[in-house]
C-alpha cells in the first residue's frame, strides 16, 4: 500500500504508540495515508479504538512474527 508518512513505534510500549501516530497524523493532509509498525501486542486492540474514536480509517493491519504493521488514512 502506497503511504505519505511512516512511523516507526517498534519497541514502544502503550500508550506511546498511539500518542506518536496521534502526532503524526495531526502534521498530515487529509486523505493522506500514515504507516506504523509496532511490536507492542496490545497496539492491534489499541489502533482499532483509536480508529473508532478519532474518525481515521484504520484501512489496514497485518503482523509478521512479533510485528505488526497499521495503514491509517486522515479523516
Amino acid at each position: 500500500m502506497e503511504f505519505q508518512k511512516d512511523l516507526d513505534a517498534r519497541g514502544l510500549k502503550c500508550p506511546l504508540p498511539i500518542l506518536k501516530a496521534k502526532k503524526a497524523l495531526s502534521d498530515m493532509s487529509s486523505g493522506d495515508i500514515l504507516r506504523v509498525l509496532a511490536t507492542d501486542p496490545g497496539s492491534v486492540r489499541d489502533f482499532q479504538a483509536f480508529a473508532r474514536q478519532t474518525g481515521n480509517d484504520l484501512l489496514e493491519h497485518s503482523q509478521a512474527e512479533l510485528e505488526f504493521t497499521f495503514f491509517m488514512r486522515r479523516k
